[in-house]
């Protein structure tokens, strides 16, 4: 998890507890929604990674063949 997305899931873990300890349940729901989003970004960022990955090794793929031909 990186450090910005690390920082937005505690502040909603954060969030959460303190919306479960006073009753808020728009707190606890804000949490929640927090952490979701902190592990959407994560997702994102991964694969756009593995996109970046598969497309350097097909440029290579492909820069391999034409010396070859």
């Amino acid at each position: 998890m990186a450090d910005d997305t690390a920082a937005e899931d505690l502040k909603g873990r954060a969030k959460e507890a303190a919306g479960a300890v006073t009753g808020k349940d728009d707190w606890a729901r804000e949490g929640k929604e927090q952490q979701k989003k902190a592990d959407a970004e994560d997702t994102a960022r991964d694969k756009e990674a593995e996109a970046q990955k598969a497309r350097a090794e097909a440029e290579k793929k492909e820069a391999d063949q034409r010396k070859t031909q």
